[in-house]
């Protein structure tokens, strides 16, 4: 059976209280306190900052690119990604989208980031 991963939208200190990293906590293990990587069958990637500010795309990106890497390593393993960055971190999938354009066939993007001509 394959592992199936929800990827979702976190900040840097690790608090799941809103969004989708609410539900990364409460149905996938995201964990209290890390707000970047794999944890449980979820895996975290960060839009907003240690004090919980927007980060810049270019940030947003590199832990995109952190993640593609990783899936990519994990070929077995099934990754749901959810439209991150596109809720309270307040960017658009127009914005988001195009970082995603590397993901392997193992990873399903939202609706959202679909519509989105490459």
């Amino acid at each position: 059976m394959t592992r199936e991963i929800f990827v979702f939208g976190s900040n840097l200190a690790g608090r799941h209280g809103a969004g989708s990293a609410k539900e990364a906590a409460i149905r996938h293990g995201a964990v209290y306190g890390q707000g970047t990587g794999l944890h449980g069958n979820s895996y975290a990637i960060p839009t907003k900052d240690q004090n919980l500010k927007t980060m810049s795309l270019a940030s947003i990106k590199l832990y995109v690119d952190k993640f593609i890497e990783f899936a990519m390593e994990h070929t077995d393993w099934h990754f749901n990604i959810v439209a991150i960055g596109c809720g309270l971190a307040g960017y658009t999938p127009e914005d988001i989208a195009p970082m995603f354009w590397g993901a392997p066939q193992n990873c399903t993007l939202p609706l959202e980031f679909i519509a989105i001509k490459w």
